[in-house]
């Protein structure tokens, strides 16, 4: 992130794990140079001092910007939560209850993007700050405890253009964005639950009814940003959106600065900011596949 602080977190020690990586370089700490990371003045002093960092460190690092803490109230303590929910259950086939949009964004008629399967939501809040006035900003995430949380954090930061929902979006998805007053413009699914067992692969998020909820609700020119760290995954998703060639066409085809692979995956994160599995992937060494797709006006 070019406009990111460069200032290190005060929780990055030079006590922590070491850090023996090969990979330990600028595309790792996403243009951070050796010398801001350790604020010493030579890369031999990085050897002396043994500089050891870890992947929840550099999320730290990158989304600094935000200042808000890992643990916010009693209740939640440090937020323990299942890894993986089943979005077939019972208990999440009920649509969720359509907010007032005036109570929860302060413009409901700007510019709506959706992030599905917002995780702990920092990766929209960043967006949310970074973009105030000019769009509204809506995290679906599946488990509770997360969007506790998250809109704590959102008070803490006095946001009004951002708002999460406890919601399976498979369910819930169409009927939100039918009723949003403003235009849908934007529909994030970033590392979703893989579910990699065979039997299993129906609970995983992008389905054919919530590919068409998608492409329905866009605004012509509106996209669809989807990416995973699993290849299976990403493959998944993409034979669903490449399907929809009359309505939707990849970005690469439009904006040539938007540079894929020689498979067709995006080499780089267009939103500006990684998610924190992005981050935690790319410090182990995987791929991300990225792709992303544009509604035909």
């Amino acid at each position: 992130m070019a406009n990111a602080v460069l200032k290190i977190p005060s929780i990055i020690s030079s006590r922590a794990v070491k850090y023996s990586k090969s990979s330990f370089n600028s595309s790792l700490i996403h243009g951070y140079g050796l010398r801001h990371i350790c604020n010493c003045s030579s890369a031999a002093s990085v050897s002396q001092r043994q500089l050891q960092i870890r992947s929840p460190q550099l999320v730290a690092l990158e989304y600094a910007d935000l200042t808000i803490p890992h643990i916010v109230c009693e209740e939640l303590g440090a937020l323990r939560v299942r890894q993986h929910v089943n979005p077939l259950s019972a208990s999440l086939s009920i649509p969720v209850e359509v907010p007032n949009w005036e109570d929860v964004f302060e413009d409901p008629k700007l510019p709506l993007v959706v992030d599905i399967g917002s995780g702990s939501g920092r990766f929209l809040m960043w967006l949310a700050k970074k973009n105030p006035g000019s769009k509204n900003y809506m995290g679906l995430e599946i488990r509770k405890k997360l969007v506790t949380r998250a809109e704590k954090w959102v008070k803490e930061l006095a946001l009004s253009n951002i708002h999460f929902l406890f919601a399976n979006a498979s369910i819930s998805f169409k009927q939100l964005i039918s009723t949003y007053p403003g235009p849908l413009m934007l529909v994030s699914i970033l590392c979703p639950d893989p579910h990699f067992k065979k039997r299993h692969h129906k609970r995983r998020v992008l389905q054919k009814p919530l590919v068409d909820a998608i492409v329905d609700g866009l605004m012509p020119g509106g996209q669809v940003f989807i990416q995973s760290d699993v290849l299976e995954v990403a493959i998944d998703m993409r034979r669903y959106l490449d399907a929809e060639s009359d309505t939707l066409v990849h970005v690469d085809n439009i904006d040539s600065s938007l540079v894929c692979d020689d498979a067709g995956w995006l080499k780089s994160n267009p939103m500006g900011i990684r998610t924190e599995r992005e981050i935690h992937a790319e410090f182990e060494g995987a791929k991300i596949y990225r792709r992303m797709y544009q509604k035909l006006s």
